[in-house]
């Protein structure tokens, strides 16, 4: 086996996307990952090369300008993007959960208007669920958009959005209780959100009126890419810029999304994993202890066993998970099982990978502290493990009902 979490009946258009891919990462982000986090400066230079590869366009269909590939082409990419550098994958995650909704749930006048410069990566997509108080609760959403004429006006707090300073479309979840009575709207919130499509200008501060985007939130990890508030105070949006036309949707447009986001998640965990099992096996064949490789004590081949079965399975699981997307079936189940599995095993490997480079792993000039750092995200990202397994449970429970 030359390498970990190969995938089985590719067409040879994936392969090439994938090994032209692979080349970009090797040679344009892992040499710099480690030096661009450090600083916490946005990969500028990287970006402008995944557009010149087309890859902001990859899930698009080609009648806007898109390259029209699969969801499981989107993942394999975004697990070779997040081996070099998670952050970079997540400036392209946010990106496709839009223009997937887009696609999935628009009208044609949204379709015709922002999938095209979506595909040339003229339009930066991100999108907005959570604010300060609610967490994983979605439905305790408090930003509200009240019609007026042929405006909505809105208002609240959202938080954890990422590419809220590079992005120029945001699609934002509020409460809209039209249509529905004081009672109808609590004892039903999830059909009283609406997602808006909000265009605005790059950067921070007052990004349009209405609307300001503070500055970037100070991470742990997941550096470069920008995580900001988002506030709206009186914000005007066109009645044609409620996603699909029609009110009340929301919130199954973007679990539709997120479910794209769960994949998306399982492929950085996977990508993430990777890379720590390549550094922990390269290093454990240099470091030398009682003379001898380490890579040669039983201790150690015992933990990249366990590190290269994991990272096995959990690349099977996202890509089993993307297959079923891709074939138009529910895949709830799925995506919850791998984001869970994925990202679990993520943190586990990258601890043993880690614990193999002993001091050395504690120090900033090895590429493992930085990962060290950067998995606990993906234990949070797209639900955390506690909703995963309710989700899990739930749609098991479906399948299991005792009859009768």
């Amino acid at each position: 086996m030359a390498r970990l979490a190969q995938t089985a009946g590719l067409t040879d258009i994936q392969q090439e996307i994938l090994s032209t891919v692979r080349d970009f990462v090797d040679k344009e982000i892992i040499p710099v990952a480690t030096q661009l986090e450090h600083r916490d400066e946005y990969p500028q230079q990287i970006v402008d090369g995944l557009r010149e590869l087309g890859l902001f366009g990859l899930m698009i269909p080609e009648e806007y300008g898109g390259l029209g590939e699969s969801l499981l082409t989107y993942a394999l990419c975004v697990e070779e993007i997040a081996r070099g550098w998670m952050s970079v994958s997540g400036i392209i995650n946010t990106h496709f959960i839009v223009a997937y909704m887009l696609k999935q749930h628009g009208t044609q006048e949204q379709k015709d208007h922002f999938l095209p410069r979506m595909a040339a990566g003229d339009i930066r997509g991100a999108f907005s669920m959570s604010e300060p108080a609610l967490g994983s609760d979605v439905s305790a959403i408090t930003s509200k958009a009240v019609k007026d004429g042929d405006e909505y006006v809105l208002n609240g707090q959202k938080m954890w959005l990422t590419n809220g300073g590079t992005s120029s479309l945001v699609a934002v979840l509020v409460r809209s209780d039209e249509g529905l009575s004081p009672e109808e709207a609590a004892a039903k919130p999830h059909k009283s959100m609406t997602t808006f499509l909000v265009e605005k200008e790059p950067g921070f501060g007052e990004v349009r009126p209405g609307l300001t985007i503070p500055g970037k939130i100070d991470k742990m990890g997941y550096k470069g890419v920008d995580t900001t508030e988002l506030i709206m105070d009186g914000l005007r949006i066109p009645a044609d810029r409620v996603l699909g036309g029609v009110t009340g949707r929301g919130f199954y447009q973007m679990m539709d999304g997120v479910e794209v986001g769960r994949v998306n998640v399982a492929a950085r965990g996977c990508g993430v994993a990777q890379r720590a099992f390549e550094l922990g096996v390269h290093y454990a064949q240099q470091r030398h202890t009682f003379g001898k490789p380490i890579a040669q004590h039983q201790a150690i081949q015992f933990k990249l066993a366990e590190m290269a079965t994991k990272v096995e399975a959990a690349h099977a699981m996202m890509v089993n998970a993307a297959r079923k997307k891709d074939s138009g079936e529910r895949n709830d189940l799925e995506a919850g099982m791998a984001k869970y599995l994925a990202s679990e095993y993520c943190k586990e490997v990258v601890e043993d990978a880690f614990r193999i480079h002993g001091g050395y792993g504690f120090s900033k000039e090895y590429e493992i502290e930085r990962l060290y750092r950067e998995a606990p995200m993906l234990l949070i990202g797209e639900g955390t493990a506690e909703i995963q397994k309710m989700i899990i449970g739930r749609r098991l429970l479906e399948e299991y009902r005792l009859q009768g």
